[in-house]
């Protein structure tokens, strides 16, 4: 394993570790009994100061809950991609190997989402429609910031036009900085909710990269092995 594989590798299971720790304190650190119907929360001293400090804003939540879409419609228009390519290539084989590998990253994405909604860790500070609903990680940080990335990496690698490729880089810089700013202060979730998003969402993409660049310098060393045999 090259230099800089080893080196994403080693930054994601570091980010993956830390994730895990940071979800062990918020399960055994200054647990108490502040949220919503007395559910316990941990970390509860350092969330309940944040949230005081905030309060809630539905109308920045509803925004930012309806821009969680945006990341669902870029993994469909890649999906489109992978299906085209397939249809034409007419094997799954030939279809290029990023895209293949972009499909099992967001599966993987969308397996994470469904478990921390199936075993809610805490809940949210406040109800959402009268209702109790699970809050870490906030599932919609974790879409954006995992799924958000992967635009820009694939642009960049496919687009020759440098305003294209820079315009795409700012446009997902800005929009995942107002989701997350605004799930942050908007109230409908605990800090510690949104740090752990961002923890686990680093942690996966640096692993896509991975496979990325494994699969870009496998593909490299084929051609130039080609070119070499015939020459």
């Amino acid at each position: 394993m090259r230099k800089r594989q080893k080196l994403y590798l080693l930054i994601g299971i570091a980010l993956l570790a830390a994730f895990c720790i940071w979800t062990a304190l918020i399960q055994f650190v200054d647990v108490q009994n502040v949220g919503v119907n007395e559910t316990k929360i941990g970390l509860a001293t350092f969330n309940t100061w944040f949230f005081n400090l905030t309060g809630s804003n539905m109308t920045l939540y509803t925004i930012t809950d309806w821009l969680g879409l945006v990341p669902i419609l870029v993994c469909i228009c890649f999906g489109f991609l992978g299906l085209v390519q397939l249809i034409r290539r007419r094997s799954l084989f030939k279809v290029d190997s990023d895209i293949l590998i972009l499909g099992v990253y967001y599966i993987v994405v969308i397996v994470c989402y469904l478990v921390f909604e199936v075993i809610p860790i805490n809940y949210r500070p406040i109800l959402i429609n009268g209702y109790m609903e699970a809050s870490y990680p906030s599932s919609t940080t974790l879409l954006v910031l995992s799924v958000m990335p992967t635009l820009k990496y694939q642009v960049d690698k496919r687009v020759i036009n440098k305003p294209v490729r820079t315009g795409t880089s700012v446009f997902v810089i800005g929009f995942s900085m107002f989701v997350v700013i605004g799930r942050l202060v908007s109230g409908v979730h605990w800090i510690t909710d949104i740090m752990g998003s961002v923890l686990l969402s680093a942690s996966l993409f640096k692993f896509y990269e991975l496979f990325g660049i494994i699969t870009s310098e496998k593909k490299e060393k084929q051609v130039e092995e080609k070119r070499n045999g015939i020459q």
